[in-house]
């Protein structure tokens, strides 16, 4: 019997499932749907556990869940924190209160408090709350902007950030060693109330943190003359967002903020978009509408977890332009640390961290303020990680974190990119440049001028299920097997493996180590200083290429990454 049959056998026999639960297996007749759901096990990685919704060992479900929280539970004993507690979020998908619910009881029944908030919140306030009450971890019941299918479950640690190495394999060989959910503790809900082992998080806990994202204001004296003059539209697209982001924005003394009423409320379905992510401008439809009836300076989103900002701006001829995750980088960073110079509290060791894959625009900026750049990898679980140590070694002032992917953080209130302060971010930004008669994307042109012509593309390919795995792996292994000699007409000078952690120059033929912990990437740079870098995401089936360059002009830099992204998909397309 395969593998995958005898998974499904397993559950249908399990005395620790319910019979609601089987008899849906039992009806299943599309012996592919039996393979998809069993052919191996919700794999908790270093970030937790993400999967589509439904029974079965390779979905996500209450008692994945309940392996996943056991085996945190187990960890948490091991280290002897069990009484700092865990601290619970959970957003607007499908079963997130459920499994939110499922994750507290088992804490709870292992004598762990579990501290729950008593609605839809977004991560960077979870991160935020592990560190105000103490908790020893944290857990987010989301699957960010993936498809209305999915869901997941995200650890935290002490720190407020996302769990890294070593940790993240001890709480994995935690999770892997529960072996039967009959090895899953459980307690009444009523029970665990009364012991004071499930708690509800109050409302002070949101008013710390909207405190410390309005510590984060650059000009609070130019939004005060500036707040009634710009007009700002805002979609949560159905998620957390919603009420930390305008609460936020009212308070920062923004006047003029417009709700897009249709994506207001949460809705797991997503109904009104394709799929609820910030980074693709057709999630916008909706804002533009409204923009053109109040006549808008800025329309701003939020993934559902409000994790993620996208933005869109008028250019000179009043057209709405989309932003970037990288272009919001370079904005904030220049905005950031030119207010640090000009009001006197620009630090000496002050440092912005990005990650490997984000644009390079920022080392020229960073240079310009006398201020270090760190590079990380992809995952901002790593520029939590740099803050951590800055505190702990006090080497150096952390002022700005940002990825490409539409996340960013100033201050260290959180360890995760935080939506709710980029909202905030980009409005202020909008405004301090429109009191100057510029709009923001004019301001970003004034830094091309100033800095070079840095343009960056992400070519994402969907592979999913058993043969999207094992294809994406083949992808993976030809490239890192045989190393182009050129890409897009211009020839590869360095390639990095952050796998094997060979550097090697292909000119001279040396070799270097990484500086960097092991995963699965490959970073090529080409003889113009353009790169290329390659990675299998870790959150969706899908193979991500990142492309950074830097040209002449707009117009020269995009035909440079067109140019790449055909040869990358010529070449991929060639791999059987």
């Amino acid at each position: 019997m395969e593998d995958y049959r005898v998974r499904y056998q397993q559950w249908l026999e399990d005395p620790f499932i319910d019979e609601e639960t089987k008899a849906e297996l039992r009806g299943i007749t599309d012996e592919n749907e039996i393979k998809e759901r069993f052919f191996k096990e919700l794999e908790f990685g270093t970030g937790g556990l993400r999967g589509i919704i439904g029974n079965g060992s390779n979905r996500l479900n209450r008692y994945t869940v309940g392996k996943a929280s056991q085996g945190l539970a187990n960890y948490i004993k091991k280290e002897g924190t069990q009484k700092q507690g865990v601290a619970i979020a959970y957003d607007s998908r499908f079963m997130s209160p459920e499994f939110a619910e499922v994750a507290g009881l088992i804490f709870a029944a292992n004598g762990i408090p579990a501290y729950v908030y008593p609605s839809l919140r977004p991560v960077p306030m979870l991160s935020f709350a592990v560190r105000e009450l103490g908790c020893t971890a944290g857990v987010v019941l989301t699957a960010s902007h993936n498809p209305p299918e999915y869901n997941g479950y995200k650890v935290y640690w002490a720190d407020g950030a996302q769990v890294v190495a070593p940790r993240d394999k001890g709480i994995i060989t935690e999770v892997n060693a529960v072996e039967n959910f009959g090895q899953i503790q459980r307690m009444e809900k009523a029970e665990a109330v009364e012991k004071k082992l499930y708690n509800l998080i109050g409302e002070e806990v949101d008013e710390a943190f909207d405190r410390n994202v309005q510590a984060q204001l650059m000009n609070p004296e130019m939004i005060a003359r500036m707040g009634d003059k710009l007009n700002i539209v805002y979609t949560p697209l159905h998620g957390s967002g919603n009420l930390p982001v305008r609460r936020n924005l009212a308070k920062a003394g923004f006047k003029n903020v417009f709700i897009v009423k249709e994506q207001e409320l949460p809705d797991s379905s997503f109904s009104t978009v394709d799929y609820p992510n910030p980074e693709d401008t057709k999630v916008f439809t909706l804002a533009r509408k409204l923009a053109a009836e109040v006549n808008a300076d800025v329309l701003i989103g939020t993934d559902p977890d409000c994790d993620r900002m996208g933005a869109m701006v008028k250019d000179s001829e009043g057209n709405f332009v989309a932003l970037t995750g990288n272009m919001v980088g370079a904005l904030a960073t220049d905005y950031i640390l030119s207010q640090r110079k000009e009001q006197g509290r620009l630090p000496a060791n002050g440092v912005v961290v990005k990650t490997i894959v984000s644009t390079e625009m920022i080392t020229p900026i960073c240079r310009a303020y006398g201020v270090g750049k760190i590079d990380v990898l992809t995952g901002f679980k790593y520029i939590g990680e740099q803050i951590k140590g800055f505190e702990e070694t006090g080497s150096h002032t952390y002022l700005f974190g940002f990825e490409e992917s539409y996340g960013c953080l100033a201050g260290t209130y959180a360890r995760d990119k935080d939506g709710v302060y980029a909202a905030v971010l980009v409005c202020e930004m909008a405004a301090y440049y429109k009191e100057k008669g510029m709009t923001l994307y004019e301001a970003l042109l004034k830094l091309y001028e100033a800095y070079g012509y840095y343009r960056d593309g992400v070519k994402s390919m969907t592979m999913k299920g058993l043969e999207g795995m094992a294809r994406i792996q083949r992808i993976m292994k030809t490239f890192r097997e045989n190393t182009p000699q050129e890409l897009g007409g211009y020839k590869v000078i360095m390639a990095k493996d952050y796998q094997t952690q060979v550097f090697r120059n292909l000119e001279t033929g040396e070799e270097s180590g990484s500086p960097l912990p092991v995963s699965d990437v490959l970073h090529y740079t080409l003889e113009d200083g353009t790169w290329v870098c390659i990675r299998p995401s870790g959150t969706e089936p899908k193979l991500k290429f990142y492309i950074g360059v830097k040209a002449d002009g707009l117009q020269a830099a995009q035909d440079k990454v067109d140019a790449l992204d055909a040869d990358i998909e010529a070449k991929v397309a060639e791999i059987a």
